[in-house]
């Protein structure tokens, strides 16, 4: 067969799957949509849940799952992106580094419910927290730990060595260089990762489970103590969070009408993670000009 002939064949292929898998997804995201209509209800987004009535609310889920997300992401990316900076910048081949990343590739593996029954049993019981906020942050932390470590990394050892030997030519110390040089350059890629991981914190049901608990208090943004059991901001409350709440109303849903009401919760986590990534993809563009003076 011609060559050219292979070519078309081949780049056709490749269109047509590329197509199937945007319909694919256009057809998911309808298909919720058209079961979760209504979702957009104020008294929905912003009701309370109710346990044997018809008309309940997802305002505390609704908060909780935006929470776990800041919680999550403020150990989450420190952390991950300080690895990152070490692998690529600081480690030396060796033992210690091909440990590292055997460690890192063990973890990221670890299915989620693992996480979670580890969870269950130092963050909640050793610890004696209980089923708080804080121990579903650690376990989700866990879980998206490897992810952004290995794109972090990644980001910045594609940063060309040039801009590096430059930035250090100028007088700039190693540390200056990465703080005000690479890290910039390489934010674009370090915001993919945390999208990626945003996805994780607002899907994730099976570690939230064991840790951040399957009940939701009810919150009081009037509370003048953040220790408060009812203060919406305490970390260390029970947090049900909107996936968590969607696998119990699907699992033991009391009310009448939680196959609606789990549609409809369904709807809004794909609106909220929409969201977050349209936002912080529009942020990381405005840093990444701030510091890198493009645009």
């Amino acid at each position: 067969m011609d060559s050219k002939v292979k070519d078309k064949i081949w780049t056709r292929t490749l269109y047509a799957i590329s197509i199937s898998v945007v319909l694919l997804l256009v057809l998911m995201v309808g298909y919720i949509f058209y079961q979760g209509r209504g979702f957009l209800n104020p008294s929905f987004l912003f009701g309370e849940p109710k346990i044997v009535e018809v008309g309940s609310g997802i305002g505390p889920q609704l908060f909780n799952s935006f929470y776990m997300l800041v919680v999550s992401l403020l150990i989450t990316v420190p952390i991950g992106v300080g690895a990152g900076v070490y692998l690529a910048e600081y480690a030396k081949e060796g033992v210690f580094l091909n440990i590292i990343r055997l460690s890192i590739e063990a973890i990221s593996s670890l299915p989620s419910i693992v996480v979670g029954l580890f969870g269950l049993l130092v963050f909640v019981n050793l610890t004696k927290w209980g089923f708080t906020l804080f121990s579903g942050a650690l376990a989700v932390a866990i879980l998206n730990l490897p992810t952004i470590t290995r794109v972090s990394e990644n980001a910045i050892s594609s940063v060309s060595k040039t801009i590096k030997e430059g930035s250090i030519a100028l007088g700039a110390t190693k540390f200056q260089t990465i703080w005000r040089v690479v890290l910039p350059a390489a934010l674009s890629q370090i915001i993919t990762g945390i999208i990626l991981i945003s996805g994780r914190i607002f899907g994730e049901a099976a570690a939230l489970l064991y840790t951040s608990g399957m009940s939701a208090p009810t919150l009081d943004f009037s509370a003048k103590s953040i220790f408060s059991s009812n203060s919406p901001f305490n970390i260390f409350r029970p947090a049900e969070t909107l996936s968590v709440h969607i696998w119990k109303l699907n699992s033991e849903g009391m009310v009448p009408d939680a196959t609606s009401i789990a549609n409809k919760s369904s709807a809004v986590l794909i609106i909220m993670v929409l969201i977050f990534n349209i936002l912080a993809r529009i942020l990381g563009k405005k840093i990444q000009e701030k510091y890198t003076g493009t645009k």
